[in-house]
């Protein structure tokens, strides 16, 4: 186990480095010019100049590159051109946000997929089956934008159930940061009425986030599950009267969750990298948020800190889920 994890943990390394190249290519291949965002709209040649030497833009491209990944091995995403602040404290300032709003999204999706799956397998071709087929392919097919709009204007404009954007009112002063987590924090600090108003801020942009992840959860869960309860031992099981609760949670259950694990890393990555459009909509201050607005300007070491992160968090959730395969399938340790 412990020359899998090694190897795994040396690919999930040279996976970081290409992409710090590839972050680092980008930048410098886009059409905007950082120096000129940095000394402003007025300036002249020589303030342009001065602004492209104060950044090290005026090197060349390889010393550029040895600087960049010497102040990432330091924790040093740069400075941002358009506000002048550290990225690095403006990702630690969204970071959670954004973790925050996923982890509620991933749970939903959780809970929800895996048992729906059970159910429309058990189910096969009844009604279960039919209702989570057809929500299955609505959370793969709604735009989330579109979905994040209609929920906006038909629970929160027209109902006026719940807010339409936001972390908090801009009247509420949020709990002293413990892990930078709101709902978390507010619990730690045992304000009721402010996880209470953070939830309620937080449950409509979770609902879109975890569409997605909910129907590929479900899809793959029930497909899976309907193989293995196909499956020769399930029979045997079956004629030796088990029963069928055991057959379906424990015996059926344990093998359709090696894919179903898999999806779930899948789309934990794929999930903070699709906040974009549900922060937009929903104005969630993250990083998601954070790297539209910075795009927008120009402002590129934002972005490339966004997607390092993004690209990071990706990497971890595969390495999870590499080891759960692992521990789960001893085979898959001996490849």
């Amino acid at each position: 186990m412990i020359r899998y994890l090694v190897r795994r943990a040396a690919l999930a390394v040279v996976m970081l480095f290409g992409l710090i190249c590839m972050t680092f290519v980008i930048a410098n291949v886009a059409p905007s010019d950082p120096a000129a965002l940095a000394a402003g709209p007025d300036a002249g040649r020589a303030q342009i100049e001065a602004a492209r030497r104060e950044y090290g833009l005026d090197r060349p491209l390889h010393e550029q590159f040895l600087r960049y990944v010497g102040d990432l091995a330091r924790g040093d995403f740069g400075r941002s051109v358009a506000t002048g602040r550290p990225v690095g404290q403006d990702l630690a300032r969204y970071f959670f946000a954004t973790l925050e709003l996923c982890l509620v999204a991933m749970t939903l999706g959780i809970l929800l997929g895996i048992p729906l799956g059970v159910l429309s397998a058990v189910y096969r071709d009844r009604w279960v089956d039919h209702g989570t087929r057809i929500l299955a392919v609505s959370g793969i097919a709604l735009p989330p934008f579109w979905f994040g709009l209609l929920l906006q204007l038909g629970i929160a404009s027209s109902l006026g159930w719940l807010p339409t954007s936001g972390r908090l009112s801009v009247f509420t002063e949020p709990a002293a940061p413990v892990t930078g987590l709101l709902l978390v924090d507010s619990l730690l600090r045992g304000n009721g009425a402010l996880f209470g108003e953070a939830m309620s801020y937080l449950i409509l942009p979770a609902i879109v986030l975890s569409l997605p992840c909910l129907a590929s959860i479900l899809r793959v869960n029930r497909s899976e599950m309907v193989e293995a309860l196909r499956a020769d031992h399930i029979t045997a099981a079956r004629a030796h009267g088990v029963a069928r609760w055991r057959i379906v949670t424990v015996h059926a259950l344990k093998n359709a969750m090696l894919p179903t694990l898999a999806i779930i890393g899948l789309r934990w990555g794929w999930m903070m990298s699709s906040t974009v459009l549900v922060e937009t909509v929903f104005d969630w201050p993250g990083i998601g948020l954070y790297a539209v607005s910075s795009a927008i300007s120009g402002d590129f070491k934002p972005v490339m800190g966004v997607t390092l992160i993004v690209g990071l968090n990706f990497m971890i959730a595969n390495l999870v889920v590499d080891l759960l395969y692992g521990a789960l399938d001893p085979r898959i340790r001996e490849a």
